[in-house]
């Protein structure tokens, strides 16, 4: 069993919770004192869990706190600087530059010498604002464990973040606060007298902190600065319930994650497509409508339905990639609100048409057998100007026995579902490799 961490000298104890002025806002008063006090994250600091296994331990990692806004990145990182005993040294990636951060790998030396060798913790928020140049500073100190670094970011690491600095870290993924994690913190901040709202002495209907749940999608501090703007119009109002009509007074609309050129933006298209495949209407309006409610270009949108209508509807109805290209044109031209009908109209005809990746697979293995080296000449009957040419039309059936490739390939195997069951048949009449090995 590993030692607990030294206490710290007087003179370098660290203070990671310094009282909070009362006429902060609610999120900043109701940060937790302790990590069994965070709401959600249970498979990072539950029973077992990574984090909680290293501020235990006093072994933290060099690390990275990865998830959207509010779900407790800056929180989690105080509280293990303090469990563990090392003193946190904060900076924001917005405002840091290249001096600051020499700056700051100077006094982790300093500090980890005086504190009997235990690193200090430096808590980058936001890291992925920093460039190559300003990465590459705290490389060293990471390298050698002079400080443990701790990032955090709302974008995606893996594309965010300097490949050796990261190959030197831990990426630790948060998740979005569940209703039942954010009820919790609900009531907390509501009955606590000393740092929330309790001196109001609110009670509060469950549909109003249902609805507070709700609307802040997944986001702690989100729901938490909708409960205070809530409770305050509540008491001015002299009463003492806080109801669904007061949430709705002061919330408007729920609150989404999600940016053109982030994560989100491509789960969301993703569900979509998804839902599409899937044939189930329902759930590809819904994503449609969480793009159009979130400003995404109309565009964007109409040329991922014309892309899924030839790769995943395809042959089964030829007719879905006109329905494509005619609502992309019409959307275009009408722009919204009205595109928002257009579109709705492309995405339930593509869920509920018949589905055939036929043709994708048979231009990719065409492709693939190109790549490979299978580069036949074209036969000389086919060539301009060349006799020997048999023209289908001047044959009753407009079809007539001929080589289009010196040796016989087959890249294309219809489906069964749709009008191309009828190609397969009409196409059993013409060629023998099409009758056999289906």
């Amino acid at each position: 069993m590993k030692d607990a961490p030294l206490p710290l000298e007087d003179d370098s104890a660290p203070e990671h919770h310094p009282k909070t002025r009362m006429d902060a806002p609610l999120p900043e008063r109701m940060r937790p004192r302790c990590l069994e006090d965070v709401a959600g994250q249970r498979h990072l600091l539950g029973p077992g869990g990574p984090l909680a296994n290293a501020a235990a331990s006093g072994n933290v990692p060099s690390c990275i706190l990865y998830g959207p806004p509010g779900v407790g990145k800056t929180t989690i990182a105080r509280l293990i600087a303090g469990v563990t005993g090392r003193r946190l040294l904060e900076i924001n990636a917005v405002t840091a530059n290249v001096a600051s951060l020499r700056s700051l790998v100077e006094e982790a030396s300093n500090l980890g010498t005086r504190q009997n060798g235990r690193s200090p913790i430096a808590f980058v928020d936001e890291i992925y604002h920093f460039n190559r140049q300003q990465q590459n500073v705290l490389l060293p100190s990471v390298e050698s464990g002079e400080l443990l670094l701790m990032g955090s970011t709302t974008e995606n690491p893996y594309f965010e973040i300097n490949k050796t600095l990261l190959s030197r870290m831990i990426v630790f993924e948060l998740r979005p606060l569940s209703p039942d994690d954010m009820l919790t913190l609900l009531r907390r901040a509501l009955d606590d007298r000393e740092k929330g709202l309790g001196r109001l002495e609110l009670s509060a209907e469950d549909d109003a902190l249902d609805a507070i749940a709700a609307m802040s999608g997944g986001d702690a501090r989100q729901a938490l600065i909708r409960l205070e703007a809530s409770a305050s119009a509540a008491a001015v109002g002299g009463g003492s319930v806080l109801t669904a009509e007061h949430v709705r007074n002061v919330s408007h609309g729920a609150l989404q994650r999600y940016d053109r050129d982030s994560d989100e933006h491509y789960r969301v298209i993703s569900a979509l497509i998804k839902s599409m495949r899937g044939s189930d209407p329902d759930a590809a309006v819904y994503w449609l409508a969480r793009l159009v409610a979130a400003g995404e270009d109309i565009r964007f949108i109409a040329r991922r339905l014309v892309v899924f209508a030839a790769e995943d509807v395809g042959l089964a109805d030829p007719r879905a990639l006109s329905v494509a290209v005619s609502a992309a044109q019409g959307a275009d031209m009408t722009g919204l609100p009205e595109a928002r009908i257009i579109l709705s109209e492309a995405v339930i005809y593509l869920a509920a048409a018949p589905k055939s990746n036929s043709a994708y697979l048979a231009v990719d293995a065409a492709l693939s057998a190109i790549r490979k080296g299978d580069l036949q000449e074209v036969p000389t009957h086919l060539r301009p100007h060349e006799q020997g040419y048999l023209y289908p039309h001047s044959e009753p059936s407009h079809w007539v026995a001929q080589k289009y490739l010196n040796e016989p390939r087959r890249f294309y195997y219809p489906g069964i579902i749709g009008e191309e069951n009828n190609m397969a048949e009409r196409l059993k009449k013409f060629w023998r490799r099409f009758r056999n090995g289906q």
